[in-house]
C-alpha cells in the first residue's frame, strides 16, 4: 500500500509518495498548478500508477493551532479531490514543514533558484514522512 504526501500551494503542488511498505516518503515531483480540473487529473493518474490507497494533505494552520484562510482553500480542494479519486484523505499539521525544507536545502548549499524548485516536494516529503511516522508509532502501541 502507498500512501501519497501533498503540499498544495496555489502556484506549486509538491508530491512525495511512500515505499510500498508505507515506511519511507521520497519525493516525487512538483505539480505547476493550472486549471482545477487538471490539477486533480493529474494527481489522479499518479494515484493510479503507483497504486495509491490514502492521500495526505497538509493543512496550514495558523500558528496558534487555528484554521485559517489557506487551510479551508485545501480544504476545499481536498474535499473535490476526495470526491473525485473516491480516495482516503487525510491531513497533517503542515506548520514549519516549508521553513525546516528551506534550512536543509540551504544547509546543502543549493541555489536559490534550485531551492525553488524542489521546496514544494521537499515540504510534501515533511509531510508524509511524519505521517507515516505517526502511524508506525500507533501501530507500536497496540
Amino acid at each position: 500500500m502507498r500512501i501519497m504526501g501533498l503540499d498544495v500551494g496555489e502556484k506549486r503542488i509538491g508530491i512525495a509518495i511512500s515505499d510500498p511498505m508505507g515506511w519511507t516518503a521520497q519525493g516525487h515531483s512538483v505539480l505547476q498548478r493550472s486549471v482545477l480540473e487538471i490539477d486533480i487529473k493529474n494527481i489522479n493518474q499518479l494515484c493510479q500508477e503507483y497504486e495509491v490507497e490514502i492521500v495526505v494533505i497538509g493543512l496550514p494552520r495558523n500558528m496558534d493551532g487555528s484554521i485559517g484562510p489557506k487551510a479551508l482553500e485545501v480544504q476545499e480542494f481536498a474535499q473535490l479531490l476526495e470526491n473525485s479519486l473516491g480516495i482516503n484523505i487525510a491531513y497533517w499539521d503542515e506548520r514549519l514543514t516549508t521553513k525546516s525544507a528551506e534550512r536543509v536545502l540551504i544547509e546543502a548549499d543549493l541555489s536559490r533558484r534550485r531551492r525553488k524548485q524542489v521546496i514544494d516536494k521537499m515540504a510534501a516529503v515533511y509531510i508524509l514522512q511524519a505521517y507515516l511516522d505517526k502511524q508506525d508509532s500507533d501501530s507500536k502501541r497496540v
